[in-house]
């Protein structure tokens, strides 16, 4: 089926790192920079040239486009997702990238800062890639693989679907979302507009792997006030709130309960943000697990931490503001079992090793998936997101089409 197709995913996605697509998490705007419209607007172009001649790019930056059906079987509608921006964590301007050819194994020095070494030892998924044509950045940006090699994944499907109408599928709509890196992603979609049963967004890293689980999450702030007073007679009056904040922080465990002391199905209570004067403090915490009641856990703890400080400081005074942020996708896809059962056994009938991971934070797919849309989340190939390492191999990519493709398939031969 696709001995003789001519990929066209390494051409996209090499046009489309090159457009700076950088969210902004401090703009109030959507989407929060206008430069992210600069490559959907390429998209629906290419789209209508493909011949998807209902795509479009709506005022809040999402592309919506339909693939027509071409089988007389009623088949639910199913949507490829993934997103247009780049993460605010490192620069996405002038991105430079470059092909490695059949890499060797070796080391790879970035030519723009020959600091910046992407080595097997500190990612080992290189080690597997011994052969394929990896791409890197030049060494000064990120290279926007996350997610642009979603986007060009999904385009190359939209292509390979169009040119070749003996594959048999239902109506398959392409979504594609501004400011997933900033929490916004789907603040603004329009579900009635998209019309879509099911899902898949295309954001995830390792060949084969597909990812059906994802943190529970809230976010927590503190705010803490003291007793302000003047410094030259505060003696038995001033109350400082910014030691109340440190002595508070300071009571947290030192070994667990925290990003930087767990892994795996581990969760933690992270503080993020802290800032205020002698008055008053805030704190800003996210608290994450697999297990959506350990948040209330993990918020009671860090309350009764919070209390046991106040009463070292006599007058103190707090509040406590728990907001919910997302929940974990995967007590929606197991209402929905046939949603990630189809997508494993697409990714097997490319040929590939399928791999079920977790994700220690959160995707479009898990806020769409309670938006009435269950959405695990597939590979791309994308490896060590928002850094100036960041790479990926061009036949991981050309596999992830494939298994669109056999993912389409499955769905109307299911049907």
């Amino acid at each position: 089926m696709f001995q003789n197709y001519q990929y066209t995913v390494t051409e996209r996605f090499l046009q489309y790192v090159q457009i700076d697509t950088q969210s902004d998490p401090h703009s109030k705007t959507q989407p929060s920079s206008e430069k992210q419209k600069d490559l959907s607007r390429i998209l629906v172009t290419e789209l209508k040239a493909i011949g998807i001649q209902d795509a479009h790019l709506d005022e809040f930056g999402y592309v919506y486009a339909t693939i027509p059906p071409n089988t007389d079987k009623k088949v639910p509608v199913i949507c490829f997702c993934s997103h247009v921006d780049t993460a605010p964590d490192c620069s996405g301007k002038d991105v430079k990238p470059i092909v490695h050819k059949n890499y060797d194994g070796s080391d790879i020095i970035l030519p723009d800062d020959n600091s910046q070494v992407i080595t097997t030892k500190e990612h080992p998924y290189l080690k597997t890639k011994i052969g394929d044509d990896i791409i890197t950045a030049s060494g000064n940006t990120l290279l926007g693989a996350d997610d642009k090699a979603g986007v060009a994944i999904i385009m190359d499907l939209a292509n390979f679907l169009i040119t070749h109408p003996e594959i048999k599928h239902g109506d398959i709509k392409i979504l594609f979302t501004p400011d997933e890196e900033i929490g916004r992603g789907v603040d603004k979609v329009d579900m009635k507009k998209l019309g879509a049963d099911f899902g898949y967004t295309l954001d995830g890293g390792e060949l084969g792997s597909l990812e059906d689980e994802n943190f529970s999450a809230d976010g927590v702030t503190i705010n803490i006030y003291g007793i302000i007073a003047h410094p030259g007679t505060a003696k038995n009056k001033l109350v400082n709130a910014l030691k109340v904040a440190a002595s508070f922080l300071d009571s947290l465990p030192k070994d667990a309960l925290s990003p930087e002391t767990t892994e795996g199905r581990l969760g933690f209570v992270h503080p993020i943000h802290i800032e205020g004067i002698a008055e008053k403090v805030t704190v800003s915490f996210i608290i994450r697990d697999f297990e959506t009641a350990k948040l209330k856990e993990y918020e009671t703890f860090l309350q009764q931490q919070l209390e046991a400080t106040l009463k070292k400081f006599p007058g103190a005074k707090a509040d406590f503001v728990v907001k919910e942020q997302y929940r974990n996708m995967k007590e929606v896809l197991d209402q929905n079992p046939q949603v990630t059962q189809l997508a494993e056994e697409a990714i097997k009938r490319a040929g590939i090793d399928f791999a079920k991971l977790i994700i220690r934070g959160g995707t479009d797919g898990s806020r769409l998936s309670y938006m009435g849309l269950p959405c695990p989340n597939l590979f791309t190939g994308e490896m060590a997101l928002h850094s100036k390492h960041e790479y990926v191999s061009i036949q991981d990519m050309q596999k992830s089409v494939e298994t669109l493709v056999h993912l389409a398939r499955l769905w109307e031969e299911r049907s």
